[in-house]
């Protein structure tokens, strides 16, 4: 079987690939898409890092490709549901540069404290300006942590190491699991209001996307300086060089871009409180050894052997079990992941409910996919895979609870799942209709049968005449078309839960609209 490898690898790497028994291996770096498209069918595997895209057209021309590895985390460069749909196996790396990224980030941030970079380039400019670099200490300063995931965390342990004080906004971790850390969950306003520093370590979401921008400047502390070491297009970089002009913001460090190479007119560029580096989070000769490593292993061993590792797309099941639970990991993996988006608040349990014929089926990979579906919108895409998610879980303080029901239900199989954080609970549960698509049947009280697919709007309300004219007029003005809409209600007039399916994502000021229309209680955008 052979093995294309198109993007710079380490030779550690290579050399795991090319002793396995039956594989050779080609290095071909720098390959158009043209290119790559007319050899790709020649190939079983493909190894890749950032650079290379595998799009549909890729993966069509694919005709005898079985696993995409890719050396690290990310994932958004390659089309996954394409992958899936053709039985590719997409594997990543997720722990190989966890430490190198959070490592980085401290780097940044003494960087920061001390005007490091400034006062080099000044000293080799033959000047000696002491006193134009003043800078703080760390110790005793109030580092917030905006997501306290893998990298998060190390963060905050070496912050702690360095004597600071470490607090965190993160809605999907449990206390207790903070406290474990000796971190202090705060809110936003307050990690805001408190923080010297700030570091930021989520995804880039809808969620999340500029979600610092001027008005969270105008609430923080006029010293405090910014770290982003996670994804570009988190900080609003106009808004952030605005408040650096105006002296909100002291200074700031950033490894991400909303586009990178960053354009020449990126407002940061030209600020002397500063510190840009050009996306070198993972760049250390270990790390990248040890993604290179992983990745070898990983597709050596599938190729070889069958396993498969740290897929993003496949759990761990025999390959004649696969077909007769596949659709069952979609429904489960979708109903984590609506569970979480509707809940708003940080669970502390989840219990997974099998009644029918499902109960029949390997269950541990199934709730194994629920977990995955609730730790995705948290954690990023190619965060979480099928391997990690219950470690994940583990490692936030989330108990997991599944149960076999033999009481008869009205549908021959059926998964429930419940979210639970002290008195506050989110049901949603569904079944696979004639044994391949995903249908939802219920979120909390309210019963209907949706397709939990693209772009949709959860909204509660008021059973009301008049609601459905003023939604669909509102939408229909900000060009919003609705593709299908279920209404379950607990009885007439009385409460109501819409499932409304839209071609296209609503932006927030849609979203704002909706929410001052009569009778309307609430909206979330929900992602699948």
């Amino acid at each position: 079987m052979k093995v294309l490898v198109s993007d710079k690898l380490s030779p550690a790497g290579v050399e795991i690939l090319e002793r396995a028994p039956g594989l050779s291996v080609d290095v071909n770096t720098g390959l158009t898409p043209e290119e790559l498209k007319k050899i790709i069918g020649n190939y079983d595997a493909l190894v890749i890092r950032s650079a290379t895209k595998v799009t549909a057209e890729i993966i069509e021309a694919a005709s005898n490709l079985k696993a995409v590895g890719r050396a690290g985390i990310g994932v958004d460069n390659v089309d996954i549901p394409e992958a899936t749909k053709r039985g590719i196996v997409v594997m990543n790396t997720p722990g190989g540069n966890t430490v190198t990224t959070a490592e980085h980030a401290i780097s940044m941030m003494c960087a920061l404290a001390r005007h490091i970079p400034q006062a080099n380039a000044t000293m080799k400019e033959g000047k000696w300006e002491k006193k134009r670099f003043m800078g703080v200490e760390l110790m005793n300063k109030t580092l917030g942590i905006i997501g306290v995931g893998n990298i998060g965390t190390i963060v905050a342990e070496r912050a702690q190491g360095l004597a600071m004080n470490v607090i965190a906004f993160d809605p999907y971790i449990s206390g207790k699991a903070a406290s474990k850390l000796g971190v202090e969950l705060v809110d936003l306003e307050e990690l805001y209001q408190r923080s010297d520093f700030i570091s930021i370590h989520v995804p880039r979401t809808d969620e999340t996307s500029n979600m610092l921008d001027i008005e969270a400047f105008k609430k923080m502390k006029p010293e405090v300086r910014i770290i982003n070491c996670a994804r570009g297009g988190i900080v609003s970089e106009t808004d952030l060089a605005e408040a650096l002009e105006k002296g909100l913001v002291a200074g700031a460090a950033f490894d991400v871009f909303s586009s990178e190479p960053p354009e020449a007119d990126n407002p940061l560029i030209g600020l002397e409180n500063v510190i840009l580096t050009p996306h070198l989070g993972a760049s250390t000769d270990e790390a990248q050894v040890n993604v290179a490593i992983a990745v070898a292993n990983q597709i050596a061993d599938y190729l070889v052997n069958g396993t498969i590792t740290n897929a993003v797309n496949v759990p761990s099941v025999s390959s004649d079990v696969l077909p007769l639970v596949q659709p069952y990991f979609e429904l489960a993996e979708k109903l984590g992941s609506l569970t979480v988006q509707l809940a708003g608040f940080a669970p502390e349990s989840v219990q997974i409910r099998y009644s029918g014929s499902v109960t029949d089926l390997p269950l541990e990979p199934i709730t194994i996919s629920v977990l995955k579906g609730v730790m995705e919108p948290v954690m990023g895409i190619g965060a979480v895979n099928f391997v990690n998610a219950s470690v994940l879980a583990g490692e936030r303080g989330l108990k997991v609870n599944e149960v076999k029901s033999s009481e008869p239900e009205d549908y021959s199989n059926l998964i429930e799942v419940t979210l639970s954080s002290g008195r506050k609970t989110k049901v949603a549960a569904g079944f696979v209709f004639e044994g391949r698509e995903s249908r939802i049947i219920w979120i909390d009280a309210f019963s209907m049968e949706a397709i939990p697919v693209g772009n949709v709007l959860v909204l509660t309300n008021d059973d009301r005449p008049g609601f459905i004219g003023n939604l669909g007029m509102t939408l229909g003005k900000h060009g919003v078309n609705i593709a299908s809409m279920q209404i379950g209600r607990d009885k007439p007039g009385g409460k109501a839960l819409s499932f409304l399916q839209v071609d296209s994502e609503p932006g927030d000021e849609v979203i704002e609209e909706l929410k001052e229309l009569p009778h309307i209680k609430t909206v979330t955008k929900v992602n699948f």
